[in-house]
């Protein structure tokens, strides 16, 4: 038999230690009024994120036509850029 059958196969798993982030696309947050200040908290609020303690993500499927500043852990690209088009802001928490 090969010496690489008779090896055992195990080794390093990042599965503990990955940050995973939940998601939130864009069309989602057209609940929110127009001017309000969405967070973690006010996401979690809406059921749109299982805990405050999670990680955010927010990515750009669908459209905004609201003015929101969005706070959350990390942006798509083309998030960021539609949430600055149709007037808000967007910060890293």
């Amino acid at each position: 038999m090969p010496l690489f059958r008779r090896v055992p196969k195990r080794g390093f798993s990042n599965r503990a230690f990955a940050l995973r982030c939940e998601i939130v696309n864009i069309c989602q947050l057209e609940r929110f009024e127009d001017g309000a200040t969405v967070g973690v908290e006010q996401l979690s609020d809406a059921g749109l994120v299982d805990s405050t303690n999670s990680r955010v993500k927010i990515l750009g499927k669908g459209d905004l036509t609201k003015k929101l500043l969005v706070a959350a852990h990390k942006f798509s690209r083309s998030a960021e850029q539609k949430i600055t088009a149709s007037g808000g802001t967007t910060t890293v928490i």
